[in-house]
């Protein structure tokens, strides 16, 4: 039977398909799982002597020399055969690949907005020193991709390659415009666009469903004020802009000037993301749904009402970008990337874990954790009597399953998943949270208990 064979260079495209995200802040991961491919899929003198169904020991002996520590730290041993040690350049461009260093270097730089002097940094950087749960992760992540199927513990190689986005060279020039036109969208979204954007034998066969809160009358003043930001983004020297915004929190119009960085589609509304002050008359980040707008003026960078720190920033030419908002949403789980970062600890329902949790991607850092794992982290992140109570939950559910994760403190968006996930899971840490969803239900209760009673 004849075996696919993987020849695809790290291209931009391929290299962001594989980030799932920001390739400024994965781009160590997207290139780790170029190098997996070509160990599974390469040409005989590149792929590794596995089996077609093999485990992640199988793996991990025959891609390691024989000294490299099988524990879960990351390793710290000087043995140069081993290709733990080897750099990001040696994958890149040692003997085979033919990729030419400079080419390379300058699309990634100009793309990723990586600076050359943190390009050539990082590049000096052993890829795969990581620990054995990142690498097991990689392994995760190209099944998602459909590179591999999962089944009875065993990775099984696929019988032919799935589709994902080509090579710059081998594609038509419309067909690149088309790739990096529809960069905005998530990767695996945007590979499906690609490929169903045009009728089939003129049928439509691709559609997207999105619940809009946004009541129509609405629309053509959310459309003004995204084409007055898309024309001040056209210009050489981004103005701020002063904002006169409708807080929901507050519940009266306030005066925001802010440098404006870009615009997110969110949970069913679009939001403007900008730097300045925010509705609490803090110097902070804030999302500003665009119609909760009431008006939107450009100013000059001399005007008084700006922030000195912001000030400086445009003197120093470190305003903030796009790529910052993906790093940080990347980092912790939350649109509101300027709240602060806590852990997340959850107990699941086993059976509900098995059909609906195991499997999926919330965020990156969304995973499972053993059971001693969860005891750990409430011994260390919590106080008597807190510390008992949830110690207790633990000695009566030793099956369950526990995830942990970084999320945003007070984000609407992680609480909403809490809450569509409920009853199935139980907030352990952070106490304050748990706290918080404990007394929503309680709330919840009381609404359903008085109706019954009267």
């Amino acid at each position: 039977m004849s075996r696919p064979i993987f020849r695809d260079s790290p291209s931009v495209e391929l290299l962001q398909w594989l980030a799932r995200g920001s390739l400024k802040q994965n781009l160590s991961r997207a290139v780790r799982l170029w190098v997996w491919l070509r160990l599974l899929y390469g040409d005989e003198s590149e792929r590794l002597d596995l089996p077609d169904s093999f485990s992640y020991s199988q793996w991990r002996d025959a891609f390691f020399s024989p000294t490299h520590p099988k524990g879960e730290e990351v390793p710290q041993h000087r043995d140069s055969r081993c290709p733990c040690n080897k750099s990001a350049r040696h994958w890149l461009f040692g003997s085979g690949t033919g990729i030419l260093e400079a080419d390379w270097r300058h699309f990634i730089g100009h793309h990723g907005g990586i600076d050359e002097k943190t390009l050539g940094s990082w590049l000096q950087t052993p890829l795969f020193a990581i620990t054995r749960r990142m690498l097991a992760g990689d392994l995760q992540t190209l099944s998602q991709l459909q590179w591999l199927k999962y089944d009875k513990r065993k990775y099984h190689r696929v019988q032919s390659l799935p589709v994902r986005p080509m090579t710059s060279g081998d594609v038509p020039k419309e067909r690149q415009l088309a790739t990096y036109d529809l960069n905005f969208l998530p990767p695996d979204l945007a590979l499906i666009a690609q490929n169903y954007s045009q009728q089939i034998d003129g049928i439509q066969r691709f559609f997207i469903h999105v619940d809009y809160v946004v009541p129509p009358e609405m629309l053509d003043k959310v459309d003004d004020f995204q084409e007055q930001l898309r024309n001040l983004w056209a210009q050489t020297c981004v103005p701020p802009v002063l904002l006169v915004y409708r807080s929901a929190k507050l519940d009266r119009n306030v005066e925001c000037v802010v440098y404006p960085v870009c615009i997110y589609y969110v949970q069913r509304a679009t939001y403007l993301c900008a730097l300045g002050q925010n509705p609490d008359g803090e110097i902070n980040w804030w999302n500003y749904r665009l119609d909760r707008l009431e008006s939107l003026i450009s100013l000059n960078w001399a005007d008084e009402r700006i922030a000195p720190s912001l000030v400086q920033q445009y003197r120093d030419k470190t305003l903030p970008t796009p790529d910052y908002i993906q790093e940080q949403m990347a980092q912790v789980w939350g649109f509101d990337y300027y709240q602060r970062a806590s852990l997340l600890l959850l107990r699941f329902d086993r059976i509900h874990d098995r059909r609906y949790i195991q499997g999926t991607v919330r965020h990156e850092t969304f995973e499972s954790v053993s059971y001693a794992e969860a005891k750990r982290l409430i011994k260390k992140l919590t106080h008597l009597p807190e510390r008992e109570t949830l110690l207790g939950i633990l000695a009566r559910c030793p099956q369950d399953a526990y995830y942990s994760a970084t999320y945003r403190e007070g984000d609407p968006n992680v609480l909403q998943r809490l809450q569509a996930w409920r009853p199935f899971v139980e907030v352990l840490l952070p106490w304050a949270l748990r706290q918080r969803v404990a007394a929503d239900v309680e709330k919840e209760w009381g609404l359903y208990h008085r109706s019954e009673d009267s």
